[in-house]
């Protein structure tokens, strides 16, 4: 049996933070304003796989009212995520996201973020897709925050 899950995460855009993208931390002026560490790209994928899997999504799994998430890098999230899905009898068949920003543009970091995602998923790097998109100067998601959307494609193989 197949699954489909779909993920969706964004924040703004703050000066005095660090700008962390898939686990990477890209050179920016300003970084995502968030109780861990904002990680949009992530986030997104959490959410897909924890939908997939049809487990609640990352912000009932990790609050942001709970101070151990306090900062925490969100690889550490994406883990645990791996964890739960795999614990439900589902492994990753593919990941597919898109990452919506003016700047900075992220094509150049594109091969470390996915080496990092698939890493942490133990899954092969031609498993994980990520693409970027500007907003065209359209409202506020991509000048004034970072957005992502991420779609899973699980595969129950065993029965829980």
């Amino acid at each position: 049996m197949l699954r489909v899950g779909i993920g969706y995460d964004i924040h703004r855009l703050v000066s005095a933070r660090k700008l962390i993208l898939g686990g990477l931390e890209i050179p920016f002026e300003k970084g995502l304003l968030a109780h861990s560490d904002g990680d949009v790209l992530t986030h997104a994928i959490c959410d897909a796989l924890l939908g997939g899997a049809g487990l609640e999504d990352i912000g009932v799994n990790f609050p942001n009212s709970d101070d151990k998430f306090k900062d925490i890098s969100s690889l550490k999230l994406l883990a645990a995520v791996n964890q739960k899905i795999t614990q439900a009898g589902y492994k990753i068949e593919n990941i597919d996201s898109v990452l919506i920003a003016d700047n900075p543009k992220i094509n150049k970091y594109r091969a470390q973020i996915i080496a990092n995602l698939s890493s942490v998923l133990k899954i092969p790097p031609d498993s994980v897709n990520i693409k970027a998109t500007t907003s065209e100067g359209v409202g506020q998601v991509g000048s004034q925050a970072i957005a992502a959307y991420a779609v899973s494609l699980l595969k129950k193989v065993n029965k829980k």
